[in-house]
């Protein structure tokens, strides 16, 4: 009974950097051994947002909120990639589409914040919760969950160290106020939105085979940008306003859906299944343009990654059938 309580835990906290540097093919199979690396940031991240939306009653409205400030968090104060030109090899955010006053890219933003919000805390949840039974307990006790919290922010500042003297830059007072209260804001709104309760609605939802396309589908137009908005005159702000509009109407109907009294864990998995299978197509794209490894060890690792990943939410599945009563 014990050991139910800490490994599912101890899963997402190393899935988590999987998920989200390794199946989108950020790191090569070589550099395996950095997911230790990266799991203080990624993994305590997502077991923090986990733990306390079960701890205090938030549903996935608030799991997901939460997501939002990792995402703004991680690329805002901690590695400062947001503010910073040089982290992505550009001169400077010009030709894109910038937020007055932060010179921030607000498609930068978007993009980024997007990738952490569904993949890297989210689509982790949703897989780990389905291998786990008793999916709305909490997994640690307070104990455990202040030393996840410690890992988190030691792990998280020794990060943002190490970024702002590899590439020299520490972004302005004014870009890290306005993104600690935007994240501050966020964390309270999770709490009170989270806690919500609504009416179940009446109606039908879609088999959870039509949710997982429906998931692979958005999430595969959003990763196909750049062919449907080639680098042109405006095109930043048309691909700005583009993803409000994917996001909006997706995340309308599948919170519509969701809040129908037919859906059911099957339907939670399905989503996180399409977007899994989106992150493993996108990796091969990403792997081929890694730095100093060869083409046919990088894809061969994608390869790897993505069989793990499908055998993953296979394996999923399997432990979600076999907990539901006949």
């Amino acid at each position: 009974m014990q050991r139910s309580r800490w490994w599912p835990a101890v899963g997402l906290f190393f899935l988590a950097p999987f998920v989200g540097e390794f199946l989108l093919g950020n790191q090569p199979i070589t550099a395996f051994g950095s997911i230790f690396l990266f799991a203080p940031m990624y993994g305590g991240g997502a077991v923090l947002i986990r733990e306390l939306a079960r701890r205090f009653g938030l549903g996935w409205s608030g799991i997901v909120i939460l997501a939002v400030a990792y995402g703004l968090a991680e690329e805002g104060p901690i590695d400062q990639m947001l503010f910073n030109p040089g982290y992505l090899n550009l001169d400077s955010f010009a030709g894109m589409a910038e937020i007055p006053g932060l010179q921030l890219s607000l498609t930068l933003l978007q993009g980024t914040v997007t990738l952490h919000t569904i993949w890297s805390i989210c689509v982790p949840i949703a897989l780990v919760e389905a291998c786990a039974p008793g999916v709305q307990r909490p997994w640690l006790r307070r104990g455990g969950l202040t030393a996840v919290a410690v890992v988190f922010v030691v792990g998280s500042t020794l990060l943002g160290i190490l970024q702002a003297l590899g590439f020299h830059f520490v972004a302005s007072p004014a870009q890290f106020v306005v993104s600690a209260v935007i994240i501050v804001v966020l964390i309270v709104l999770a709490f009170v939105i989270g806690r919500r309760t609504h009416r179940p609605l009446a109606g039908q939802v879609p088999r959870p085979l039509v949710v997982g396309l429906t998931g692979f589908a958005v999430t595969s137009v959003f990763w196909l940008e750049s062919v449907l908005f080639p680098d042109g005159v405006g095109s930043e702000w048309i691909s700005a306003s583009w993803w409000f509009v994917l996001f909006g109407t997706a995340t309308a109907g599948i919170v519509r859906w969701a809040r129908r009294g037919s859906w059911t864990p099957y339907h939670t998995l399905a989503l996180a299944t399409g977007a899994l299978l989106t992150y493993a197509w996108a990796g091969f794209a990403h792997a081929r343009e890694l730095d100093g490894t060869s083409l046919p060890i990088a894809l061969a690792g994608n390869t790897v990654f993505a069989l793990i990943a499908i055998g993953l939410a296979v394996f999923a599945r399997h432990r979600l059938v076999s907990q539901t009563p006949s």
